[in-house]
């Protein structure tokens, strides 16, 4: 163990920096003090009776020298920089094969602004980290407690400000290919929390930095100065270093920032931690370790080390928010966008841990049982060295002073990079040859010297590849760059082993198992349901619909196969990707213990949250009868749809509402002997919802054309059920009769509901579509007349022959600058509404015109007779004879049907019979004759 720093330790240098400073600025000022400072922060520090260890988030470096002090010292205690509440979760890390993350989860809200949910709390674990060896040892190792001493997950939030979101990390720049694009989602937009967060809060600084260095990103000066420096470092060098960088960073942040704030609060959480553990164990603070970022471990807050008289940090209880915690993978595209790291700095680490390691003869620290990782160590105790106190100063003094050594093995690695990358960029199409190898290897020697390096790094090899190599881009391939990340080390992918995962996703896994996959892999595979021939596979189907509505798109998807009300597919296919949505399934565990529980509080939640409308309840009825079967689901759900249909105030839904209602009545009728209650008080409750909202609705601009005519669709296709079910039409005569719109499109739609209702018959629909042709003001807005009835097709689908009709007159009669601008919204109207009324149209018009082109010369339009005279016309000759014939041969179902209409013995007349009928209905008469005649 080494000695602890004196107060004069580090006099020398303090005198050194100060001069310096003195000689820079022209005389002592901020600058000295600040240097000066610095060397009073690491004099502090080292000076702690606690042993204070700084690291650096998945930094090698801080690793490797983690596992020789754990070696060296074997402490009994060690207190970590993470969450507390997440201590118990990390023995789990032995059933995953990193990097996975620690997450805390909460969907239900209490004491935070629901605009933040759901809230998700991660903690990204690697084995190229001081925190992941820390955690091995001591769990692995009798007689050893780990205590996590940060603020709790609930603490994070309750300190973040309320008029703004938490941030869930900054972006990650230059993001290569799709590959890492879909990896860097991992953590989706959960808060990232990490031991050691060491970057410049003062943006000037970082910018001079990186200018000075060459460098493009903070990760690579990271690993150019400080990180490969250290790796070689003893661990007394090694402190200092850290404690010395985390002092300047701290010392050149902004002052009075929130973030300063809540940085000083958390050191006085941990330091009121650590003391309250001390105080309550008895134990011994020279058995103890605290690991601490090496920001913190600079820390000048009064609350600071164990021997301060300040009290202890008032720390406020948790909310009744219930969080949820567990694992989920991770990976180095994830990691680096949760935190803003160079793309391929993580993978670069994990290489250099591996090459630190097999160098170094040190035998890192793993949990037994995990995964994908190196042996774990050995146990035994190795006696501490003692290290004289002034020779301390002189290490710190001679590592900041000395260039960095070099490593002879550099130009063989380089060598075999170069080849590895041609290999490699070949396999990926690219016309790569030995020549661009040797130009990699010089370009990068290249660069290396133009940035002030001894030698390449990985970040100068990949600029080298990517600019001899990468000649030209082709859609789909993979860039050059990440080619190199994945040569470098890849970008490895952790996973939740089984024994690990929650509840839900353990009953996945097992309820699937009859398919014979393994649905713990990353790719995707296809999965085959011959639900006729293997019966026992309707579970499987089953479960996999539940999870196509809950999981993400891409979890699962059906190929072949569908699931909709009264249907079941006999066959089946899936494309099944469920390790590699692992997160999600693991999230969705958090919510229930089976699928079906989660589903259906999902369906109660859009039914009943705040923003729930009534076609959203009729989604959530009908995913209720598809998914689940649940008949008393269905029944609660159904009567919050009459709740919700009862209080709307608007009809902006009115589309969606017909649609659905009409589809549920349909299934209700075709598989139920009587109509559930909430189906008719739905029926009802719409018919006169709608009725009253009805002339409303025609005036208000903000009230589409397509809203009013779904509106219409649900009065007049439902309105014979409304009737039987107690309904009066005489509410819906009296809502069209008060409607007076202005909107062309509008009276279009009021005309053909008074035409449904029997008050304008076809000849009057006629009548005002002539008189708006003929009049010269109107017919600009014509087409919007015409954009009215194409949406009345809806409501009255009899009106089609009457629509091609008028669409066909416009053609013919319009002028072009009126005609030409409306053909693209007559096209988009069509488009938008094409499952309704296209079909109507088409069919109309195919029965109306003619079938070959030669009968179009000869081809009458059949409205053309049919329009009505102001003089009624007689019918003679050999037809009329034939029609007085027809209804004098008949008299008894004539009589009926006049005494149906009222008329009585009236229709006979003063003529009597069939004359006087013939003459008051003459267009009728004639159509009959020209059927009778065969013209």
């Amino acid at each position: 163990m080494s000695a602890p720093a004196t107060v004069g330790t580090f006099s020398a240098l303090r005198e050194q920096l100060t001069d310096a400073a003195t000689a820079f600025a022209d005389g002592p000022d901020a600058l000295a003090g600040i240097l000066a400072g610095m060397v009073d922060d690491v004099d502090r520090a080292l000076g702690e009776r606690l042993e204070i260890f700084p690291v650096c988030h998945h930094s090698p470096a801080s690793a490797l020298a983690m596992v020789r002090r754990l070696r060296r010292k074997q402490p009994r205690v060690i207190y970590l920089e993470l969450c507390e509440d997440l201590q118990p979760l990390l023995g789990e890390l032995r059933n995953c094969r990193l990097p996975v993350a620690v997450q805390a989860f909460a969907s239900q809200l209490d004491g935070f602004p629901a605009a933040w949910g759901p809230l998700s709390v991660i903690a990204p674990v690697t084995e190229a980290s001081a925190e992941y060896q820390a955690i091995a040892y001591a769990l692995e190792t009798p007689g050893v407690e780990l205590v996590l001493v940060d603020r709790s997950t609930d603490h994070v939030f309750q300190w973040s400000p309320r008029d703004e979101a938490p941030s869930p990390g900054e972006p990650a720049s230059g993001e290569s290919g799709a590959d890492a694009g879909e990896q860097a989602a991992l953590h989706g937009d959960a808060v990232g929390v990490e031991i050691g967060d060491l970057r410049p809060r003062f943006a000037e600084l970082e910018a001079h930095l990186l200018h000075h260095g060459k460098v493009r990103h903070w990760s690579e000066w990271w690993d150019q100065y400080v990180e490969r420096p250290l790796t070689v470092a003893d661990h007394d060098t090694y402190r200092q270093v850290m404690v010395l960088i985390g002092s300047l960073f701290r010392r050149l942040r902004p002052a009075g920032s929130v973030r300063t704030d809540r940085d000083e609060d958390r050191e006085r959480y941990m330091w009121t931690r650590i003391r309250q553990h001390l105080a309550a164990s008895g134990a011994a603070p020279e058995d103890c370790l605290y690991v601490c970022g090496a920001f913190h471990a600079a820390s000048r807050v009064e609350q600071f080390g164990l021997d301060s008289t300040a009290p202890n940090f008032d720390i406020s209880p948790r909310t009744a928010t219930r969080w949820r915690y567990g694992l989920i993978p991770s990976s180095h595209s994830a990691i680096e966008a949760q935190f803003g790291l160079a793309p391929g700095s993580v993978s670069i680490a994990a290489a250099t841990w591996t090459k630190a390691v097999s160098g170094s003869g040190l035998t890192p620290y793993r949990l037994d049982g995990q995964r994908g990782g190196t042996p774990r160590g050995r146990r035994g105790r190795v006696e501490p060295e003692t290290v004289p106190a002034e020779a301390v100063s002189d290490r710190l003094v001679g590592f900041l002073a000395a260039p960095p050594a070099l490593d002879g093995l550099d130009e063989a690695e380089l060598r075999r990079w170069c080849v590895d990358i041609v290999r490699l960029a070949r396999r990926n199409g690219y016309l790569a040859s030995t020549a661009d190898a040797i130009a990699v290897f010089e370009t990068s020697i290249l660069l290396a010297g133009l940035r002030n390096r001894a030698r390449p790094t990985p970040y100068d090899f990949a600029d080298a590849a990517v600019t001899c190599i990468e000649k030209d881009v082709a859609p789909g391939r993979r860039d050059v760059r990440r080619l190199c990340e994945i040569l470098l080390g890849g970008d490895r992918i952790g996973q939740v082993g089984y024994d690990a995962l929650p509840p839900l996703a353990r009953d996945v896994l097992d309820r699937l198992q009859p398919l014979g996959l393994d649905l713990e892999k990353r790719t995707v595979q296809r999965a085959l349901l011959d639900l006729h021939g293997k019966p026992e596979l309707a579970g499987c189907a089953d479960l996999l619909w539940m999870l196509r509505h809950v999981l993400p798109p891409g979890a699962v998807r059906p190929i072949m196969g569908e699931r909709r009300l009264g249907h079941r597919s006999i066959q089946e296919s899936w494309d099944l990707a469920l390790g590699r949505h692992q997160r999600a399934l693991i999230e969705l565990g958090y919510e229930g213990v089976t699928v079906e529980q989660v589903l259906e509080q999902r369906l109660r939640r859009a039914a009943h949250g705040p923003g729930a409308t009534a076609a959203g309840a009729l989604a959530a009825v009908e995913d209720a009868i598809r998914l689940l079967d649940s008949p008393r689901l269905v029944d609660e759900l159904g009567a919050r749809a009459v709740e919700l249909l009862a209080a709307e105030r608007t009809v902006d839904d009115a589309p969606r509402v017909l649609r659905r209602i009409r589809r549920l009545l349909a299934h209700h009728q075709a598989t139920a002997p009587t109509l559930p209650a909430w189906c008719a008080a739905f029926v009802t409750t719409g018919y006169a919802h709608y009725c009253t909202l009805l002339p409303t609705a025609f005036v208000e601009e903000e009230t589409g054309v397509r809203q009013v005519g779904a509106m219409l669709g649900f009065l007049f296709s439902l309105e014979s059920l409304a009737l039987s079910l107690g309904c009066d039409r005489s509410q819906l005569e009296l809502a069209v009769g008060q409607s007076h719109p202005q909107a062309p499109a509008k009276v279009a739609l009021l005309w053909a509901a008074r035409h449904q209702l029997g008050l304008l018959p076809l000849t009057g629909l006629r009548a005002q579509c002539r008189e708006l042709l003929a009049n010269p003001l109107v017919v600009p807005a014509f087409p919007q007349y015409l954009s009215g009835f194409v949406h009345a097709l809806e409501p009255v689908p009899g009106l089609a022959p009457f629509v091609v009709e008028t669409m066909s007159t416009a053609f013919a009669r319009l002028p072009d600058p009126v005609l030409l601008p409306w053909l693209p919204n007559l096209v988009t109207t069509l488009r938008q509404h094409g499952a309704e009324a296209v079909p109507l149209l088409v069919r109309e018009a195919g029965r109306t015109f003619p079938g070959t082109l030669s009968a179009l010369d000869s081809w009458v339009p059949p409205w053309q007779g049919t329009a009505s005279t102001a003089t009624p016309r007689r019918v003679g000759g050999a037809a009329g004879q034939q029609v007085h014939a027809l209804l004098a041969g008949h008299p008894e179902p004539v009589d009926a049907v006049a005494e149906l209409l009222g008329v009585g013995d009236g229709w006979r007349g003063p003529r009597g019979g069939a004359a006087a009928l013939v003459e008051a209905h003459p267009s009728t008469a004639e159509a009959v004759a020209v059927l009778l005649s065969g013209r």
